[in-house]
């Protein structure tokens, strides 16, 4: 089932341009929801945002685009230096994965409420609240993700450079249509979360939302465990 999707994306690349457009942007959604790695940004997002306690909707759809924006600025400049130096793209060995793994114990023990930190760095203002920690969040997970998101990008890539002899801009709008389709499940999933802590008016002291955080917390040390182990 899942080879039949692929295959069916992969032949859409070679379409009218509108249509390898979509089938950019599908694969996009796809290197979310079929990585592991990937996934565990959806606990990461959704247990940040109930940390912040109540805020606006705009608010949780703005820090999960900042977040997913410092993932696609990491992954964009590794893919750049991992070229230049004749290395597979997004390679960076298993340093990154120890890094991203720690940040992530740390971000999980802090979500079960093991230990106290200041994700605002004293930033106080509603405007500028968890905006910081979002993208320093964004930027480090980005490390990690680099090997997983070029493996996925590989077919994608490939009509890229071919297309990008011809039309360039076409080739760039291919890449803007994956990257937005790889923002918007992290999006999709953190204003989800906004929504519904509106709608049931959670505070971040309610039951609810204290058990959210835990189970994100578990699930982000989970997270961890798994690029540990993917990187031995």
């Amino acid at each position: 089932m899942i080879d039949d999707i692929f295959n069916l994306l992969y032949n859409a690349m070679y379409e009218s341009a509108w249509i390898a457009v979509l089938a950019s942007f599908g694969w996009g959604i796809l290197s979310i929801l079929l990585s592991p790695c990937h996934l565990s940004s959806i606990p990461l997002v959704v247990g940040f945002i109930t940390s912040q306690g109540k805020i606006s909707v705009a608010g949780t759809f703005i820090i999960s685009l900042v977040f997913s924006t410092g993932i696609l600025i990491t992954i964009a400049v590794i893919g750049i230096i991992t070229a230049l130096l004749g290395r597979l793209m997004g390679d960076i060995g298993s340093v990154g994965n120890y890094l991203v793994a720690g940040i992530f114990l740390v971000v999980g023990l802090y979500l079960l409420g093991l230990i106290k930190f200041d994700w605002n760095f004293g930033l106080k203002q509603t405007q500028s609240k968890g905006l910081a920690a979002a993208l320093l969040l964004g930027l480090l997970f980005g490390l990690a993700l680099g090997p997983c998101t070029f493996a996925f990008m590989a077919p994608v890539l490939g009509v890229v450079f071919e297309t990008a002899q011809t039309n360039y801009l076409l080739a760039v709008i291919f890449l803007l249509a994956f990257a937005v389709g790889h923002c918007s499940v992290i999006v999709g999933a953190g204003t989800l979360t906004g929504k519904v802590q509106k709608y049931l008016n959670w505070s971040e002291e309610s039951k609810v939302i204290l058990w959210i955080k835990r189970i994100c917390g578990i699930l982000v040390i989970l997270g961890g465990v798994y690029l540990v182990y993917t990187s031995n």
